[in-house]
C-alpha cells in the first residue's frame, strides 16, 4: 500500500563502487516504501545488472537521479541526514535510527523540500566534510567490535525504522473470515464440555481437577480466542466425549 509521506525520503548513495550495493539498495527501498534514489558519481551503474538482480525495480532505476556532487545532490533538501558507522571526534547531533525516525517523519510531513538520507561509499563511508552537511548524523547500534555495515543493510535498516514511524504503517495480515473475540459466555460452555471430556478420558486421576481446569481456563485466556477458534476448541471436546460414549454404547 502506497503510503505518501515516504515519498518525501530520498536516499543519496555518495559514489557507491558496487553496482551489487545499488541494486541491494533498490530492494530495500521497495521493501520499506521509498522511491526516490540519487546517486553521486558512480564509477559502474549497468541499468540491466541492477534491475536483474533487484526483481522489479525497473521503475525506480529508470526514475533514478544522477549528481556530479553530494552538495549538488543535496541542493533542494530541507533536512540532510547523515549516516556512519564510526564514532567521529567532531561534535555532530547524534542520534540512532529508532530514536530518529518519529521525528524524521514528522519533518516530512511540514517540509516542502526532500528529507535526504546520505549513505557513503563502502571503502570508506562519509567524510567529516561530507557529514558537516548533514544536519543530523544516525549510526546503527550495533556489536562494537565489528560496526560496520554492508551499504544495502544500512540502508534496509534505517529506512525500516522511518516506514514503521509511519502512522498508518503495514497492518499485519488478518485471517480472510473474521470473527470477534470469544464472548466470555461460549468460553465458559468450552470449559465445561472439556471437564467432561477430561473426567471421561480419566485425564484427572489423582489430580485436583479444579487446578487442572484452572490452568485450562488460564491458558485459554491468555490465547485471547475468537469466536470461531473457541467453537473449533469446545468441538473437539464435544467429540471426544461422543466418540468415547459411541464405544461404550
Amino acid at each position: 500500500m502506497a503510503r505518501p509521506i515516504l515519498d518525501r525520503f530520498v536516499v543519496v548513495l555518495n559514489e557507491p563502487q558496487d553496482v551489487v550495493n545499488i541494486a541491494g539498495t533498490a530492494r530495500a527501498m521497495l521493501n520499506m516504501g521509498l522511491r526516490r534514489l540519487r546517486l553521486v558519481r558512480p564509477p559502474e551503474f549497468d541499468a540491466y545488472r541492477i534491475t536483474g538482480i533487484a526483481h522489479g525495480s525497473e521503475a525506480l532505476i529508470e526514475a533514478a537521479e544522477f549528481h556530479e556532487s553530494l552538495e549538488e545532490a543535496l541542493a533542494d533538501a530541507a533536512h540532510v541526514v547523515g549516516t556512519t558507522a564510526r564514532r567521529r571526534a567532531p561534535r555532530y547531533v547524534w542520534q540512532h535510527p529508532r530514536a530518529a525516525a518519529p521525528e524524521l517523519v514528522a519533518l516530512a510531513g511540514v517540509s516542502e523540500g526532500p528529507i535526504a538520507l546520505v549513505f557513503g561509499r563502502e571503502d570508506k563511508g562519509l567524510s567529516n566534510e561530507q557529514l558537516d552537511l548533514c544536519d543530523r548524523v544516525l549510526t546503527v547500534p550495533v556489536d562494537p567490535e565489528y560496526p560496520s555495515l554492508n551499504l544495502a543493510q544500512a540502508v534496509l535498516l534505517i529506512t525500516y525504522e522511518i516506514a514503521q514511524a509511519v502512522p498508518e504503517g503495514v497492518a499485519l495480515p488478518r485471517p480472510r473470515r473474521y470473527a470477534p473475540l470469544a464472548h466470555p459466555e461460549e468460553l465458559r460452555r468450552l470449559f465445561e464440555d472439556w471437564d467432561r471430556a477430561l473426567e471421561l478420558i480419566e485425564f484427572y486421576k489423582s489430580r485436583n481437577p479444579q487446578s487442572i481446569l484452572r490452568t485450562l481456563r488460564a491458558i485459554v485466556r491468555r490465547a485471547r480466542l475468537d469466536a470461531r477458534e473457541a467453537k473449533l476448541v469446545r468441538a473437539i471436546a464435544i467429540e471426544i466425549r461422543k466418540y468415547l460414549e459411541r464405544r461404550a454404547g
